[in-house]
């Protein structure tokens, strides 16, 4: 059955009386409030599996860190999405789509910056004497998806930056990256601003908007934080195990499930047949170029390391998923398996290329946000034809420079004034116990 047959047979469902109807009145809704029905559902389901994904970074985190660690890394994960939530909340949305909604109208259109510092408010109750239309930027479902994408920004920073970062420094910036440093360069392509209207930049569901973003606020933090005591000795990298590879496993597929709802939902509409069967095309390349950046992995470290790499497998599955996210839509399945396979091959040379550089980054954030979201960006010009090389190019240059130098600037005053990392026997002790006095696993403790 096609979506326009389905549409009347949706609309009798609705029209039928239940339980929670105060009088059994005709309430079938017109054929334009269905569409807005749907669409506002899928809005809702993807933005719950976006939610997930916050469970995913942090279930893959804490199973990366070393276990004097992974304490913290729930603390910061569940503080930095409460805090992305409050801050989008309060100046974030609004910086992002200026006059509150997705599409500017033509007096905002192509602009640098949005000015309006006020939080975000919602539609009245049962959207009485309002046109059922999602341009209506203070539609509850749009606000609480790209809240999710905010959120995501953060939780990319955190794994980057763990094991020697202290926590109220960290949150101070994760409130900042999500209250305004996202939001802004996010306006400038999603909410009609001038990476969109002068250069025809393409991100479908934001490998530059989202993961470049957290992957430059990361390097920024890493960088000017320094590698963790005992990384790099001698010239050489000192290996620290995670603390539990079948947690971090867990939260490699937590985050691949929830990538559906993260390149599914940037549809933005489920109202028409049309849409529902490019949405069905974006999950399935959407999976294919995991599973190719899984594949991809697991056989290169066969052949340069003489055995199967995990983590590099689990950053392979996340790196293919980031390369297809700028453009999920126009490839072939094969098309896509081929970008996320690129992805993958792009992490196993990219972590070690970071050690070399002594950039110590202990979930692979980087390579895996950051390194492939260029690649993805630049991949939209395989199977787009409305992309330009100099368009993608530009605002991939534009976005990070933006990025990088606030992210230092905000990382910098940090360490100036509060400072940022734990002393060194905080730091050997484990921030667990030394900035939370206590532990994740204290059956297993040492001494």
């Amino acid at each position: 059955m096609t979506f326009n047959k389905m549409l009347p047979v949706a609309a009798a469902l609705i029209a039928l009386p239940t339980l929670g109807l105060a009088q059994e009145a005709d309430v079938t809704p017109p054929m334009s409030e269905i569409g807005f029905i749907f669409t506002s559902f899928m809005f809702l389901v993807c933005g719950f599996l976006v939610f997930w994904m916050a469970a995913g970074f942090t279930m893959l985190e804490a199973g990366l860190v070393r276990q004097k660690n992974v304490a913290m890394q729930l603390t910061k994960n569940m503080g930095l999405f409460s805090l992305a939530a409050i801050a989008y909340y309060i100046v974030g949305y609004n910086l992002m789509y200026p006059l509150g909604s997705w599409t500017m109208g033509s007096d905002d259109a192509g602009g640098y910056l949005g000015i309006l510092f006020s939080p975000a408010v919602m539609e009245p109750v049962g959207l009485a004497g309002v046109e059922a239309d999602l341009t209506y930027a203070t539609v509850g479902s749009d606000f609480f998806f790209q809240l999710m994408f905010c959120a995501a920004t953060a939780s990319i920073v955190s794994g980057a930056v763990a094991e020697r970062i202290k926590l109220w420094p960290f949150l101070i910036f994760t409130a900042i990256l999500t209250g305004f440093i996202y939001p802004i360069q996010a306006s400038w392509k999603w909410g009609g601003g001038f990476l969109d209207s002068q250069y025809g930049f393409l991100d479908f569901a934001g490998s530059t908007v989202v993961h470049s973003v957290g992957g430059w606020a990361a390097l920024a933090g890493a960088l000017i934080l320094g590698p963790r005591l005992g990384k790099y000795k001698d010239g050489r990298v000192v290996p620290f195990m995670g603390s539990n590879l079948p947690l971090a496993t867990l939260g490699t597929f937590i985050l691949w499930l929830g990538w559906f709802g993260f390149n599914g939902g940037s549809q933005l509409y489920m109202d028409t047949a049309g849409n529902i069967a490019d949405i069905s095309r974006i999950f399935a390349n959407t999976n294919m170029a995991a599973a190719c950046g899984a594949m991809a992995a697991m056989i290169l470290t066969q052949l340069l390391y003489k055995k199967v790499d995990l983590t590099m497998v689990l950053n392979g599955a996340l790196a293919g998923l980031v390369s297809i996210t700028a453009e999920p839509l126009t490839p072939s399945i094969g098309m896509a398996g081929i970008i996320g396979a690129i992805g993958g091959v792009i992490v196993v040379f990219g972590v070690p290329f970071l050690d070399k550089l002594k950039i110590d980054d202990v979930v692979g954030a980087i390579p895996v946000h950051l390194f492939a979201g260029i690649w993805g960006t630049l991949a939209v010009l395989l199977t787009n034809g409305d992309a330009t090389f100099g368009g993608q190019i530009i605002s991939i240059v534009i976005v990070g420079v933006f990025v990088f130098v606030v992210s230092s600037i905000v990382w910098l005053i940090l360490k100036a004034t509060m400072g940022i990392r734990v002393s060194e026997e905080e730091e050997m002790l484990g921030l667990d116990m030394a900035e939370l006095g206590m532990e994740a696993y204290p059956e297993f403790s040492k001494g």
